[in-house]
């Protein structure tokens, strides 16, 4: 026994040593604490501080997430990946086959998903009036023709996308349903110059940036955000932390075939977390110091959409969530009540009302910001790999979303959670698909970073 004791203290002499010589025990402690330094303290621009967060989402929110979003209403999102780059000839479409898109079959789509209609629409079809009345003299003929009632819908459309923040087409040729479980979010393969170009594009012509410098890399320094005002560091930020969920995505999701020396091209690709891949994205060595403050964005951009299912809460609580299956429709009508529930009660909400506040000058940074944003979601028809266009597509549509509840201005209650504006706020079931799976994608980013700080250590 005293033998197997002392094999052991050479053991530990020898290990250090080689640590002295070597430093092969201290790397991964070091890059944990170089990609995670910035993962502690309140949260920029919020009252909350990231260690609330993590508790909270991965603990509470991401368990219920996942359950929520394999439900019918959640999974089926209809998207137009067809339509054409609008600012550069696209000529880089992507080959491999783990770009394709599976599209849904007309028979496995939910019938009540296929011609839905909520029941917050102000227009229905067109009924007959079954009236005794019709011959008295004073009798006011109150139905409306098909085409007046096609000239209403046109109206309050055009109404409702004043307050949009993407741009979007549903109804014209191209559009499809997509089955979100059959088309994961993960890496395909697709990267290089096409891939650069979309997010240098919307890093340099559509983010704000501080006005007395210019600089050819895309990223702002976080020193320098102190020189923009708070509603242009928001933006920025959220647009920095949806990059970094979308990084985070695909390292934890990383097509691994070409490690196992199999070609992409091979039906049977392997995915999984690439650690690797996570250090040279978000390794201040890598990233010019910048990586820790990426993901600290993670948290500001996940705090917005929260604030924007809390805020419009009372809307979504009312909503039919209608697929034409009775039980799993009542099943998915309790979970986004209990989920609801619990966001309601997180403590420390991003408040909306310290941006765009008072003066004529608010409300054109407002418009401004709007603008940019639109952009932003047009820019996703110049994604190259179709699959990755439809995630870019959901996310930044889902965020679009969040910001029309915060500041479109027609989601604002009273105490007693009724709404105050004349003009009740209209959302479509895309909008609120891609909302929830939008959180679901941030939530699972910030779950996933625990995973990979398991595997720094």
């Amino acid at each position: 026994m005293k033998m197997s004791y002392i094999n052991v203290i050479k053991i530990l002499l020898f290990a250090a040593t080689l640590n002295q010589c070597f430093g092969f025990f201290n790397l991964p402690p070091k890059q944990e604490n170089e990609c995670f330094c910035q993962l502690q303290g309140k949260i920029d621009e919020c009252s909350c501080n990231i260690h609330t967060v993590d508790s909270f989402n991965n603990v509470k929110l991401f368990p219920r997430l996942r359950s929520l979003l394999i439900k019918d209403y959640f999974r089926f999102f209809k998207v137009n990946l067809k339509r054409p780059c609008p600012f550069w000839s696209d000529d880089s479409r992507c080959a491999m086959r783990y770009c394709h898109v599976e599209y849904c079959e007309e028979n496995a789509i939910p019938a009540g998903i296929k011609g839905h209609k909520t029941k917050h629409n102000k227009y229905t079809s067109n009924t007959q009036e079954n009236c005794t009345e019709h011959h008295n003299l004073g009798y006011l003929n109150k139905t409306l023709s098909e085409k007046a009632q096609h000239d209403m819908e046109k109206w309050a459309a055009y109404d409702d996308a004043q307050d949009n923040f993407c741009v979007e087409d549903l109804q014209g040729e191209g559009a499809e349903y997509v089955d979100l479980l059959l088309n994961p979010e993960r890496f395909t393969g697709y990267s290089g110059e096409s891939a650069h170009r979309i997010w240098r594009s919307i890093y340099l012509e559509n983010c704000f940036r501080p006005k007395e410098t210019f600089s050819f890399n895309p990223y702002i320094q976080t020193a320098k955000l102190n020189n923009m005002c708070l509603e242009e560091r928001a933006f920025y930020r959220a647009i920095s932390g949806l990059h970094a969920s979308i990084n985070i995505h695909l390292c934890s999701n990383y097509l691994l075939s070409s490690k196992n020396g199999l070609s992409f091209k091979d039906p049977n690709g392997e995915w999984g977390p690439n650690l690797e891949e996570f250090i040279k994205r978000f390794s201040p060595e890598f990233t010019n110091g910048e990586g820790p403050n990426w993901l600290r964005n993670l948290y500001f951009v996940y705090l917005i959409e929260l604030r924007a299912l809390a805020k419009a809460a009372p809307y979504l609580e009312r909503e039919d969530y209608y697929t034409g299956n009775e039980s799993e429709d009542y099943d998915t009508r309790m979970a986004m009540k209990d989920l609801l529930s619990l966001i309601k009660k997180f403590p420390d909400h991003f408040d909306e009302t310290t941006m765009f506040r008072g003066t004529k000058e608010a409300q054109k940074l407002k418009y401004e910001f709007k603008q940019h944003f639109r952009n932003i979601t047009r820019i996703m028809d110049c994604v190259g790999c179709d699959k990755c266009r439809l995630w870019g597509k959901l996310q930044t549509q889902g965020l679009g979303t969040a910001l029309k509840i915060l500041f479109g201005g027609q989601f604002d209650y009273d105490p007693s959670g009724n709404l105050m504006n004349k003009m009740e706020m209209q959302l479509q079931r895309n909008e609120i698909v891609s909302l929830l799976n939008a959180v679901g994608r941030l939530s699972t980013s910030i779950y996933k970073l625990d995973d990979f700080r398991q595997m720094l250590r």
